[in-house]
């Protein structure tokens, strides 16, 4: 694998720095874990049954992006990217999907994200999340997405693992 280019998140900051650099952190990771892969070793299942790649992970947090901030801060009713009736684990399915489609589709939301944030006057600011029909504040939104990318990047850390002990052998 590379090297490390991340930056980690500021040791001392606000509240929005902080959960700012920690979401940007986790980001930086999944993009780290898929640096230097084709699109065959980015479709590269993990141990049956499980169909689960690293592509599908990219293709999953871009659905996240887009259900957490643009469907809760602008748009509830903006589609999602893979699916079209709210369905997450569609974006797993990266068959026949390419690195160039998945991380376009993933960086635009991500910026989109970062913008949402930036634009926001507060942590305070609510949003409706469509799925449930709750008020969220982009402090909650902010939490559970770094949570998620934390999560997903674990998985990440044992795919690219078994990725390297195969890529180039």
């Amino acid at each position: 694998m590379t090297a490390d280019e991340r930056v980690g998140p500021p040791l001392t900051g606000s509240e929005r720095e902080t959960l700012r650099g920690f979401l940007d952190y986790q980001r930086a990771t999944l993009a780290m874990k898929c640096r230097g892969l084709d699109d065959d070793a980015l479709r590269q299942r993990s141990m049956p049954p499980s169909t689960l790649t690293l592509l599908g992970l990219v293709r999953h947090l871009a659905e996240v992006e887009r259900a957490w901030f643009r469907r809760v801060f602008e748009d509830n009713a903006a589609p999602m990217v893979w699916s079209d009736r709210t369905d997450f684990q569609a974006a797993y399915d990266a068959s026949r999907s390419t690195r160039a489609e998945a991380f376009t589709a993933w960086e635009a939301e991500v910026e989109r994200s970062r913008r949402i944030e930036r634009e926001a006057a507060t942590l305070d600011v609510t949003g409706l999340q469509p799925r449930n029909g709750a008020t969220v504040s982009l402090r909650l939104v902010m939490v559970h997405v770094t949570l998620e990318y934390a999560r997903h990047n674990g998985h990440a850390d044992l795919l690219r693992e078994g990725l390297d002990g195969t890529v180039g052998a």
